[in-house]
């Protein structure tokens, strides 16, 4: 038995150590290049400026003085208003300015002769105080003659309505033979300023702290690509 075991055991230890086999493995190769990061979002374009063409005295329209859609420009007259009524009011209160003026030079000669007058001791004082004050109401009545002159000037300029601003106008809501009053409600037409124009942009808060994230992490990979290799 001893010697069976012996004879077992070196022809075991006469068989020689299995090989080991190559093992497999993966190479990956680094490079740089620029990533996209790319979000679809919902936008709306918005007009940088935005005017409601109203009238500021009322009348009929006579004419439209531009074309629907077209670009118009701040100054540009738009309407033309019946004039006639405010042009004799014009008329009516250059008249009145006309007739102080005169009324007033008239004052002021007799305040004039009167203190000549008061001087020889031909009148009273009182009479001379009160051609005096009957020239500073002339004067007075003067200063208000010529409001009203303005004033009607005004509302002849405004029967013609103007452009306040430089943009594209829509469609006339009022056309020619209409009514319009001053303060009215309804607007003659809008105008729309599209050059340069607003891009209003709606992102949830969600989608925009998931970007940030992946900005700050391609962020991140750059400088550790940047440092120098110790």
């Amino acid at each position: 038995m001893l010697l069976s075991a012996a004879l077992l055991g070196c022809r075991d230890g006469s068989k020689s150590p299995p090989k080991p086999q190559p093992v497999e493995v993966g190479v990956v190769t680094l490079a740089t290049e620029p990533v996209t990061v790319s979000a679809e979002l919902t936008g709306r374009l918005t007009a940088t400026a935005t005017s409601e063409v109203r009238p500021q005295v009322a009348g009929i329209i006579r004419a439209r003085l531009f074309e629907e859609g077209a670009t118009v420009h701040a100054g540009q007259a738009l309407y033309q208003i019946d004039p006639r009524l405010y042009a004799a009011s014009r008329d009516e209160a250059a008249a009145q300015l006309a007739n102080a003026q005169a009324a007033l030079v008239t004052a002021r000669a007799k305040v004039a002769r009167y203190r000549r007058l008061t001087e020889a001791d031909a009148i009273s004082r009182q009479e001379v105080d009160d051609a005096i004050a009957a020239a500073g109401q002339a004067q007075a009545t003067v200063q208000q003659a010529r409001a009203t002159l303005r004033t009607a000037q005004v509302n002849l300029e405004f029967t013609k309505v103007y452009a306040p601003i430089t943009g594209r106008i829509g469609r006339s809501l009022f056309t020619q033979g209409a009514l319009v009053a001053a303060g009215q409600d309804g607007a003659l037409a809008t105008i729309q300023k599209l050059d340069p124009i607003f891009l209003d942009i709606q992102q949830s808060s969600q989608a925009l702290l998931n970007l940030r994230e992946s900005l700050a992490v391609l962020a991140t990979r750059s400088v550790k690509q940047a440092e120098p290799e110790h």
